[in-house]
């Protein structure tokens, strides 16, 4: 008899559970977060999207009424991050143009959270939301800088970029988990429904998988602790940078 963790095996046992027991090859695979009680930067983004719709919208006077005093204050537009308000390139992500638009977005951002940050980490998640978020603003600077843009979808598309970036580097296939079906389905309602943001969704995808190539799993081992983090930043700032270039070059004048 061979001694276990609970109680004895004979050998035959052990020989045969081994023999049926998959080698898995290469790093850990990534273990996603499946409650709730880890997810705290999701919830705290939801809220604050949430309470931003709800001010907006007594702002406007209508939560219907796409416009109002903070619409103008804080949506993205490229003219006016060329004039210094640089803080456009974030606020934007907390705007959204009607109930509908803030569910289905506020939907995604609850389902990637809980696959994300519980595998990450509160920081990192954070981290690759901004530089996702970052990058949606930069796609929208260079694609359609003169169009006043809101709404948290490159946010999601980062963070859909980033999990896709994290399977394939655990070698799991995005197709069987079902994101690489959605990230499709996303693109093909950007590229031809009107009214959607290309950048922004595009220009976050790319920045999030960028942020998915660099984050570390916290099931991974960790030798480079910070330093991965000191890379995210570093990206935001570049991706910032770029973003407010792009807005300064390309947007049209204010008047």
């Amino acid at each position: 008899m061979v001694q276990a963790s609970v109680g004895f095996q004979c050998p035959e046992c052990v020989s045969a559970g081994a023999r049926r027991s998959p080698v898995v090859s290469g790093p850990s695979v990534l273990r996603s977060n499946r409650g709730t009680d880890e997810v705290v930067v999701g919830k705290v983004l939801i809220a604050a999207n949430v309470v931003a719709f709800v001010i907006a919208g007594l702002a406007a006077g209508s939560i219907t009424t796409l416009g109002g005093p903070i619409f103008e204050r804080f949506i993205t537009w490229g003219p006016l991050v060329a004039d210094g308000e640089w803080w456009r390139l974030v606020t934007g992500a907390f705007l959204h143009s009607g109930p509908l638009h803030l569910a289905m977005n506020m939907f995604l951002l609850w389902l990637l959270s809980n696959e994300l940050e519980g595998a990450l980490g509160h920081l990192n998640f954070m981290l690759c939301y901004l530089v996702s978020v970052l990058g949606g603003a930069l796609g929208v600077m260079l694609l359609s800088p003169d169009a006043p843009t809101l709404g948290a979808s490159g946010g999601v598309f980062g963070l859909m970029g980033a999990l896709v970036v994290l399977q394939l580097r655990a070698r799991q296939n995005p197709w069987n988990s079902g994101i690489g079906g959605l990230v499709v389905i996303n693109l093909i309602i950007t590229f031809t429904l009107p009214g959607i943001s290309i950048g922004g969704h595009v220009g976050g995808l790319l920045a999030g998988a960028v942020a998915g190539a660099v984050v570390q799993p916290r099931a991974w081992p960790q030798t480079t602790r910070g330093i991965r983090e000191g890379f995210l930043l570093l990206i935001g700032l570049g991706v910032t940078a770029l973003a407010i270039f792009a807005a300064i070059t390309l947007s049209g004048d204010l008047a």
